[in-house]
């Protein structure tokens, strides 16, 4: 946890603004806590009945509300503390990285990295989330989690690789899975290209 904290305290990604037609501005949270000596990053399923990325693995957070929200940041602490339980005051955000954009669903999202002083007490909210879990930095940088797909060109003619987490029993993928892949790299500082630190 130590590790976490000293190598992301104060990380600031310059905000990015909404670009794309239609797009809407999101943000969500990585929640780490420490536990037996090893950092833990928590981690929702969303119900099979959401509108969007149904049955998918997520990081607590969602829409910024501007009626709601002074920020981006706001609105993820905000929105943890309504998904999972979480009060604000009990999270030291400590870094924010860099704005992702989604596939699907036109969002752009900001995700920040808030530091639990141990396991907290989950209340999940039964509309919102199936599912709350944590898992191991370690076990997420372990070799044959991580690994690739080529999904054909985007709309530049780019490559597009999808990143795919196969854990125990859930697979993370998506933009979840790019933002995790973001932070760890940060963590155990090497330069973002999974092949170099994944499986």
């Amino acid at each position: 946890m130590r590790d976490v904290r000293e190598r992301l305290q104060g990380f600031e990604s310059p905000p990015v603004e909404l670009s794309r037609p239609g797009e809407r501005a999101a943000a969500v949270l990585l929640p780490v806590f420490e536990e037996d000596g090893e950092a833990r990053l928590i981690l929702t399923k969303r119900p099979d009945t959401m509108a969007l990325h149904r049955g998918e693995i997520a990081f607590p957070g969602g829409k910024v509300d501007p009626s709601l929200d002074r920020d981006a940041r706001d609105a993820a602490l905000r929105e943890t503390e309504e998904e999972i339980g979480v009060a604000r005051d009990t999270v030291d955000v400590i870094a924010a990285l860099p704005a992702m954009s989604t596939a699907v669903g036109t969002f752009l999202i900001s995700p920040f990295v808030g530091i639990l002083e141990g396991r907290p007490t989950i209340t999940p909210h039964p509309r919102e989330v199936d599912l709350v879990f944590d898992v191991s930095l370690a076990q997420l940088l372990t070799e044959g989690v991580y690994r690739e797909e080529h999904w054909g060109l985007d709309e530049h003619g780019v490559e597009r690789l999808v990143g795919f987490f196969e854990l125990e029993d859930e697979t993370v993928w998506g933009a979840t899975a790019r933002i995790l892949t973001e932070f760890l790299a940060l963590v155990v500082d090497v330069p973002l290209n999974p092949g170099r630190f994944f499986g």
